[in-house]
């Protein structure tokens, strides 16, 4: 599937234009769901955090028993060598990726002798900078490690996030606000998830059940290093409800309010519009 356009993809050595086949009918991965992936962003000339993406989807590969076969330092050269070929002003979606090609004597293990690669590019505007969304609860909630990869972004999780967007969408909503297993707050079906009260943030302490991500940690550190106080911290739907502005933090828009969960509405609020503002004047100095 083609989220955007102009794709380009890195795979077998070279870059091949268009939206290639990199996968076999009996590769592990597409039969038995052994695959990870990684999302980076290239906007206003800018990649940041590029590295610690490539990085990490090293380390979810290792999670999913599968062997990486790419230095995060090849990876982020790989990634600059494709963003190259795009216009200047472009907004491209960095995409690596790993995959299980050969099982072991069960079929069931992944081979650590042979792992797949590739990494798509694909243009894909970022969102606008007045851009909002509304959430609803969720029935379905995030797994545990005991259970699921909850330590890997991998492949086989998103069905999980499909059903909770579906679920929202079918409601009325534009996300979903989930639990993890003891009914606490997670994250959304698809970013982290930070609230405000009386002019402090809050966002859920990380605590095995969802991927705490790259950009949640840019902006916890823009935020202290700017005087706010954040808390990581056990919250509840209840606490979500008390709150004066909510947003989400992901690397596809990065900051994004939420005007309306459920029946509780709230207005833009300076707190999001303040790390936005941070998250760009960092991302000009480092990315």
């Amino acid at each position: 599937m083609a989220t955007g356009s102009n794709i380009r993809t890195y795979f077998n050595g070279s870059w091949q234009d268009g939206n290639v086949p990199i996968m076999r009918a009996a590769d592990h991965a597409a039969w038995l769901g052994s695959s990870v992936f990684d999302g980076a962003r290239l906007f206003d000339g800018m990649t940041p955090d590029l590295d610690l993406h490539c990085a990490r989807v090293n380390r979810s590969a290792e999670a999913l028993m599968l062997a990486p076969t790419v230095t995060t330092k090849d990876m982020v050269a790989i990634a600059r060598e494709g963003l190259a070929m795009y216009d200047k002003g472009a907004a491209v979606y960095i995409r690596p990726m790993y995959w299980g090609i050969d099982g072991d004597v069960t079929a069931i293990v992944p081979s650590t002798d042979t792992t797949g690669f590739a990494l798509c590019l694909e243009q894909i505007p970022m969102a606008a900078a007045t851009a909002t969304t509304t959430l609803t609860r969720s029935r379905f909630r995030r797994p545990v490690l005991d259970s699921s990869v909850v330590n890997a972004k991998a492949g086989c999780l998103y069905p999980n996030n499909a059903r909770m967007l579906t679920e929202a969408r079918a409601k009325g909503f534009a996300n979903a606000l989930v639990l993890d297993a003891l009914g606490n707050v997670a994250e959304t079906a698809t970013t982290n998830v930070f609230m405000v009260r009386d002019g402090e943030v809050f966002t859920p302490i990380a605590n095995g059940t969802f991927l705490t991500g790259i950009t949640r940690a840019r902006h916890i550190t823009n935020l202290r290093a700017n005087g706010v106080t954040v808390h990581e911290t056990v919250l509840g739907y209840a606490d979500f409800e008390a709150a004066d502005e909510v947003f989400l933090s992901g690397n596809m828009s990065k900051v994004t309010p939420v005007t309306a969960f459920d029946d509780r509405q709230y207005q833009i609020g300076p707190v999001a519009k303040q790390v936005r503002e941070m998250y760009w004047d960092w991302a000009q100095s480092n990315g």
